[in-house]
Formats: structure tokens, C-alpha cells, sequence
């Protein structure tokens, strides 16, 4: 009986190997755990040429892959992306700016990216500028500034307008009639 059997493995196996190496392995390794599993299959001729043939066929999708990836990136690299929230005192966000407005905000500039492809630490809760990576796999990545403004000042509305005058009519007659010069007759 052999000490040991060639297979060729299908998926990673964690201490063993990554998917489509040739490893050599006990016989009940492989008859017990590998095969059922299919993880692995057994290195004939046949199936080495197979094996080589999904390995180029992989090589050539992924530098396609990484080649559009590139491009991305590329697109992506030095634009300043502006987004507009409402703000309250203190330059602080009604609620926050995520990864999905941003990927929305490229969207609307032509550039369709994922958002699980951006790197943003925490959610933005203020005005400012802030940097965003773009990480593409395949060691591809990219880094944009996105600068979060205020949509309108807080009270540039009119009914914030009103509502500021009116307060000041009262505060202006409270104090004239504290005063004494608004005598009630």
C-alpha cells in the first residue's frame, strides 16, 4: 500500500495548501476527509491538464480584473466629491454622511463603485473635508477627498426668519415695558 497519494487540492485547506496546488497526503487523509468534502480530488493526468487549464483561465480573469480595477481607481484618484447636509450649530450633522451617500454622490458624477469598496472609519457627523480610500482588491487602491458642506444656514428659512423678528419684537417690548416707558392705561 502507498505511504502517500498525490491530490490536487480544490479549495484552501487551512495547513495544507491553496486551491489548485498538487500536495502529496496520507491515503486516509484523503479517502476519510478530502474527497468526501471536495476539497480536494485525486492528481491523475487528466485531471492535472484540467486543473492547469481553470489556473490560466483564473490568472487571466484576474489581471482583467485587476486592469478594471486600475481604471477605477484611476477615475477615482484626487477628485474633491462636495455633499450637502443640513448642519446645526457647531458645524455638527443633522444625522451623518456613510459610505452609501458617498457611493451615491459618485454615481451621480458617472463613476459606479461599490460602497463596500470605500474605507470610511466611522460614519461623518461634521463639516469638513475628509479623506476616503478606495480599496479595489486585487492591491489595487485609490484615496478621494470628500468635503461636506452645509445645504443652508439654519436660519435662512423664512419661517426661521419670522420666528427670530417676532422674538425680538417681544423681547424688545418686555424690555421697554420693564422699563417704564410702556405704561398700561
Amino acid at each position: 500500500m502507498a505511504t502517500h497519494v498525490h491530490v490536487i487540492l480544490r479549495r484552501d485547506v487551512d495547513k495544507l495548501g491553496h486551491a489548485g496546488e498538487l500536495v502529496r497526503v496520507r491515503p486516509g487523509f484523503a479517502r476519510n476527509y478530502l474527497l468526501p468534502r471536495s476539497l480536494a480530488v485525486v492528481a491523475t493526468d487528466t485531471n492535472v491538464k484540467q486543473i492547469e487549464h481553470e489556473r490560466k483561465l483564473a490568472v487571466a480573469a484576474a489581471a482583467k480584473q485587476k486592469g478594471v480595477a486600475e481604471g477605477v481607481a484611476a477615475q477615482v484618484n484626487g477628485i474633491v466629491l462636495e455633499i450637502k447636509a443640513q448642519a446645526g450649530e457647531g458645524a455638527k450633522l443633522f444625522g451623518s454622511v456613510g459610505t452609501r451617500d458617498i457611493a451615491e454622490a459618485l454615481h451621480k458624477r458617472g463613476i459606479e463603485l461599490d460602497r463596500k469598496h470605500l474605507d470610511l472609519p466611522n460614519a461623518i457627523k461634521a463639516l469638513g473635508e475628509y479623506d476616503v480610500t478606495v480599496r479595489l482588491g486585487s492591491g489595487v487602491s485609490g484615496s478621494f477627498k470628500v468635503k461636506v458642506s452645509a445645504s443652508r444656514a439654519l436660519n435662512a428659512s423664512p419661517i426661521g426668519n419670522r420666528r427670530l423678528d417676532l422674538l425680538a419684537q417681544i423681547g424688545a417690548f418686555a424690555f421697554l415695558a420693564q422699563c417704564g416707558v410702556l405704561a398700561h392705561r
